[in-house]
């Protein structure tokens, strides 16, 4: 993390709620070219690299921090994939919980100076996510409908049974069940924290996702226009997995970067249609 998320003026955030999406990275063999990419399709411009913590490189939408890329880790130059990171007051007990409640924790507690401390984590159905207690990094500075901001993420997995129950047992969402007549075969919930919508979850269906896809968190960032993002996506060698498409929440692509990484863009302002039916879980 770098020190340039809190400047001179400005008045630090308040701590979100646990549970709370407070940060998103992505990890590229070429970093160079991730800054180009994204720079491009998101309009993101970029810190200076922060050697001491491994080159980690801060993003900005219209100069406040939106994400970072950092280089992988050895043994994973193959690997890009956007991490999503959740917000927790102590990072520690919050691994304690994945363990017990079926998860997998692949990097234990570490305090990164006093920007704040990470886990990386597993869940049951095989998600990886993140945990961020905040310090002086408070995470998202961005907000939406500013381009290139996060704007929502979606959990997507074959086994939703396993996540919705570790998800709530970890975070403690209340979950409601997002029943649209068009998509008949859609299992797509909604991750409460009181009545504020913080995630969603959606079931990989076999008709959409080829078989060797892995779960994976879906980032979402702000467009002004998602099919033009696509088209600049397809035009710098990444692809366009689906859309774009106009929902009743904004207009949306799911691409993926010359690297793989899979990410999603959403223009909210250009919505059609009405939303679906909303129904407490059972």
């Amino acid at each position: 993390m770098t020190a340039e998320t809190t400047r001179p003026g400005e008045t630090a955030q308040a701590m979100p709620r646990a549970g709370t999406p407070i940060w998103a990275d992505a990890m590229f063999a070429d970093l160079e070219g991730a800054k180009r990419f994204y720079g491009e399709v998101l309009g993101w411009t970029f810190g200076a690299a922060s050697t001491e913590y491994g080159d980690y490189t801060e993003a900005y939408a219209d100069g406040k921090a939106a994400a970072a890329v950092v280089p992988p880790m050895p043994g994973a130059e193959d690997t890009a994939a956007w991490c999503l990171y959740l917000a927790s007051p102590d990072a520690a007990a919050t691994a304690e919980k994945i363990r017990e409640n079926g998860g997998q924790v692949l990097m234990e507690p570490m305090q990164v100076s006093d920007f704040g401390t990470m886990v990386l984590a597993r869940d049951p159905s095989g998600t990886v996510f993140g945990v961020w207690q905040p310090g002086r990094h408070r995470g998202f500075e961005a907000r939406p409908p500013a381009p290139g901001a996060y704007c929502w993420a979606e959990v997507t997995t074959r086994d939703p049974d396993r996540a919705d129950a570790f998800f709530g047992a970890v975070f403690g969402y209340r979950q409601q069940v997002m029943q649209d007549p068009g998509e008949p075969d859609q299992d797509f919930r909604l991750y409460n924290l009181g009545d504020t919508t913080v995630l969603g979850r959606l079931a990989m269906h076999p008709k959409d996702f080829p078989a060797d896809a892995p779960p994976f968190v879906n980032v979402y960032f702000t467009v002004d226009d998602a099919d033009r993002a696509a088209s600049r996506t397809r035009e710098l060698g990444g692809q366009v997995h689906w859309g774009p498409e106009s929902s009743p929440y904004g207009r949306f692509a799911v691409l993926a970067d010359p690297a793989g990484a899979v990410f999603s863009v959403l223009d909210t302002e250009t919505t059609s249609g009405q939303p679906p039916t909303i129904e407490d879980a059972g």
